[in-house]
């Protein structure tokens, strides 16, 4: 019993200060602003068509990956053995649909090299290079050289976003999570944030379409059939 009562004091405690560093957090009124924003504007935000995007989902067989962390190659690994196995058991890529949803501490995945290379993605979410171990300076999933990355047992495996997206593969990124992420940074380098979300929305990159939030695009894409997976 005192293992059990020790167990769950230490959980009560973890709560407890991960609550209070939130409302710090809050209180300081980084995320103020963006999170006070109407449901109007969030509705003529970029995302206005987020909805008709998943008209897209076609296919007899619906899968969604739910990325919410970098994950090494995971978020886009699992894609491609989704098409893959489906192709050697008789299914072909067009009657697949392949959702993925990059929201939380995947969200850089969805822009481009300059964003990378300007705040320091790599740094800010923790992403480094396997050789180097050092921060990436570039989205590594956006148009890597062949034989990039290699599976074993399997050897080179098309996995860059660009790739998927030539086997039909759908991405998306939250834009509450772009909205939050964005205030922070630029409340650290005194700038306007909704300057820096405007540049990060323009960064984003092609066919990647934004979101009101990760979870609502992962509610949406299982109301159109799409069986729920977590990529990381």
């Amino acid at each position: 019993m005192k293992t059990n009562d020790q167990t769950g004091l230490n959980e009560r405690r973890s709560f407890l200060k991960q609550f209070a560093t939130g409302a710090a957090v809050l209180g300081t009124g980084i995320l103020a602003s963006p999170l006070a924003a109407s449901a109007a504007e969030l509705s003529n935000s970029s995302n206005s068509d987020a909805d008709e995007w998943f008209g897209k989902i076609k296919g007899k067989h619906r899968i969604v990956f739910d990325a919410t962390q970098p994950n090494g190659i995971m978020p886009f690994a699992w894609p491609k053995i989704f098409l893959v196995t489906n192709r050697a058991t008789g299914t072909p890529e067009s009657d697949c649909s392949v959702v993925v949803v990059l929201r939380h501490n995947a969200i850089p995945y969805a822009m481009g090299n300059d964003l990378w290379a300007k705040y320091k993605f790599g740094e800010m979410f923790k992403i480094n290079d396997e050789s180097t171990k050092k921060p990436l300076t570039a989205n590594p999933f956006w148009q890597p050289k062949p034989g990039t990355f290699k599976v074993p047992g399997v050897g080179p495996v098309e996995i860059g976003i660009n790739e998927l997206q030539a086997s039909g593969v759908m991405f998306c990124v939250c834009d509450m999570a772009i909205t939050v992420h964005s205030a922070v940074v630029a409340m650290g380098s005194k700038q306007d944030p909704a300057d820096v979300k405007k540049e990060w929305l323009a960064g984003l990159l092609p066919g990647i379409q934004p979101m009101p939030s990760g979870v609502w695009a992962v509610g949406r894409a299982q109301e159109h059939g799409c069986t729920y997976c977590f990529a990381g």
